[in-house]
């Protein structure tokens, strides 16, 4: 054994890295040697991946949504709680009415979930947003070609680039970045809501997540998941089709490359009121599906959700908190495309404009 081990060690190159011991008849210095484990070096690629431009687009997002969800907290409390018809019709109603139960710690009811959820929410959307509308924007560009792909149905010839050259990739892409985000952070928002409209019942977050599981499982959290994603649709596909549109008749028309930070500002603004005044009435049937099941009448789809509103109030039931949501939506939609834009110049810089 001794003549084999000294044969094996004689052959075989052995770096000196990791000490191990074969203990033998004879336990001399030799008996000990030394293997070299080396293990990749992951610091570039990783480094190398967060410089990418969708990383910075993502990072832009999240930090973008965070800064506007701190600020406009009390405005969100106050949207939620005229929709589901929680408390005083008016604006200012509602504002004493939380103050004088609550204080104004009661403004920031179910913020920290809220921040929670809008981080997630904003990145995904947004990093969405931008990385579809590319892909769209590159796929047209190759379908116009003259060897864009074809379908053969019988003696029918489609081209693609005919076809969908009537496709707006900017409404893809929000459309998709709705649903996307929608899907990823549903249960959020469906806990910031409980937090919000009944703050008794539900005092904190461990304890909502405690109660709802108890009570509906896992499913619990996607209550209103379908009205959510139908609303989000019209929504999402406006909201951004509306802003990259303006932005760019703005800047064709005062001959600018890019738009100064109040410009943004109030284009965002302008994008955010349109969207939400054409799916509102779906946000209202929404947030009754969400949270009717607290007030032991859940409405079974969205049809129904509609017909109790205007049942009971009339077509103006559909636009009810109508104006604390734009006074919600507007600066919202116009502080994140700010923040949004501000973000993405210093963590993408020159890799958007190419």
């Amino acid at each position: 054994m001794d003549d084999v081990y000294g044969v094996i060690l004689d052959s075989v190159p052995v770096h000196k890295s990791l000490d191990l011991v074969f203990v033998g008849q004879n336990r001399s210095k030799d008996d000990f040697f030394s293997l070299d484990f080396q293990f990749p070096d992951f610091r570039p690629p990783i480094a190398k991946f967060v410089k990418t431009r969708e990383v910075g687009e993502f990072l832009s997002g999240a930090l973008a949504g965070a800064m506007t969800k701190a600020v406009l907290a009390p405005l969100e409390t106050i949207r939620t709680r005229m929709v589901v018809g929680v408390g005083s019709k008016t604006i200012s109603g509602s504002f004493l009415e939380v103050f004088e139960k609550q204080g104004w710690q009661g403004l920031w009811a179910g913020n920290a979930i809220n921040m929670i959820r809008i981080v997630p929410t904003q990145a995904i959307e947004l990093a969405t947003f931008e990385c579809v509308k590319r892909i769209m924007t590159s796929a047209k560009e190759k379908w116009s070609q003259e060897d864009s792909p074809n379908v053969q149905i019988g003696s029918v010839k489609l081209s693609l680039s005919n076809s969908l050259s009537w496709l707006s990739p900017v409404a893809i892409g929000g459309a998709v970045a709705g649903i996307a985000s929608t899907l990823a952070c549903h249960p959020l928002e469906v806990l910031k809501d409980r937090l919000t409209v009944s703050p008794d019942a539900y005092p904190n977050l461990s304890i909502a997540v405690q109660k709802m599981y108890k009570n509906g499982g896992i499913g619990s959290f996607y209550s209103g998941l379908s009205p959510t994603l139908m609303g989000m649709l019209p929504y999402s596909t406006c909201y951004y089709f509306m802003y990259d549109t303006i932005k760019k008749s703005y800047c064709t028309a005062q001959n600018k490359k890019s738009l100064s930070r109040p410009e943004m500002l109030l284009i965002g603004a302008l994008s955010g009121l349109t969207a939400s005044t054409i799916s509102f009435p779906l946000e209202v049937a929404r947030k009754r599906l969400m949270v009717g099941a607290l007030h032991g009448k859940c409405p079974p789809h969205m049809a129904a959700a509609l017909s109790e509103v205007v049942r009971e109030e009339g077509l103006a039931g559909l636009y009810r908190g109508w104006g604390a949501s734009c006074l919600k939506v507007m600066p919202s939609s116009g502080i994140t495309w700010m923040f949004y834009e501000a973000w993405k110049d210093i963590l993408v810089g020159d890799k958007d404009k190419k």
